[in-house]
């Protein structure tokens, strides 16, 4: 069972071996080492094994592997070659249809009674990044399957839907309000959002960061290590809010325990749905916290 934030998602490309070294020293919650699109085809077999050495060496953040597309001819390949305990999660990207989560989830329960794992321990991360894939959200969060949390990805959306991809990414509002509520409506965790390809532009990515936080997300997943520490801060818990999550919180149990279950504090009303987003923000502050 995965523990923690998942406030940044790194990804580094699997056949690269000098930066798959360097990547899991970035900070990151989690390194995602690829097999997809940063892996030629004439080294898309020959990378499994080297991600599986990189994972068995010892890291501080929890380590993902991201497969080959399912209609691709390197999925389930893909799949036998990393599974094991070195691994934490895989990453299975253009997904469209729940049928293609149960089918893999399947091959991966399959796996781990093979090799003496236990059973379900590995997360399956979906990426939806089409229209179609987007037109099934609310079958795909709901397939039942191991899944957690859905991860959006912009970049192959956008091409898909032939949107014009924006430095404001206003263009991403729905896409992104589906993700949200679809996730909740299933009781998942809340969505990682899509990675921002302009290195150098800082503040637009600061800001697409801070415009997923709000509207739910827990994290976002990155491509470059300059990336990471913004987007730990956006998704961490400022010093205020925890001290004020804290006065809020002890001021309504005094109420209750009073009889009453609405009160103000500083002029800001509050009662029980404030209370739980409080207790949200001291549970993700803790979990931040215990991962040091």
């Amino acid at each position: 069972m995965i523990k923690g934030p998942l406030r940044t998602l790194l990804f580094a490309p699997g056949n690269h071996p000098r930066k798959v070294e360097k990547v899991f020293h970035t900070g990151t919650d989690v390194v995602i080492l690829d097999l997809e699109d940063a892996v030629a085809i004439s080294e898309k077999i020959a990378t499994r094994a080297t991600v599986v050495e990189a994972l068995k060496q010892p890291r501080p953040n929890l380590g993902y592997v991201r497969v080959n597309a399912f209609d691709t001819e390197y999925c389930f390949g893909d799949i036998h070659a990393v599974m094991g305990d070195w691994l934490d999660g895989i990453m299975l990207p253009k997904v469209e249809s729940a049928a293609q989560l149960e089918a893999v989830d399947w091959m991966m329960s399959a796996i781990e009674r093979e090799r003496g794992l236990e059973e379900g321990k590995i997360d399956l991360l979906p990426i939806v990044e089409t229209g179609l894939g987007l037109d099934r959200i609310d079958d795909i969060a709901r397939s039942g399957t191991r899944v957690k949390r859905l991860s959006f990805g912009a970049g192959d959306f956008t091409r898909d839907m032939g949107y014009l991809w924006t430095p404001d990414e206003s263009e991403l509002n729905y896409p992104r309000s589906r993700f949200a509520v679809a996730s909740r409506a299933a009781r998942l965790e809340p969505p990682i959002d899509t990675v921002f390809i302009d290195l150098r532009d800082i503040e637009h990515f600061e800001k697409a960061a801070r415009t997923a936080m709000g509207l739910g997300f827990q994290g976002k997943l990155c491509i470059h290590p300059s990336q990471i520490d913004i987007c730990n801060t956006v998704f961490t818990p400022t010093d205020a809010q925890i001290v004020e999550a804290k006065k809020h919180i002890e001021a309504f149990k005094k109420a209750e325990a009073e009889g009453s279950a609405s009160i103000q504090v500083d002029g800001y009303f509050i009662d029980y749905p404030i209370i739980e987003k409080a207790e949200r923000i001291l549970a993700l502050a803790a979990a931040i916290s215990a991962r040091g």
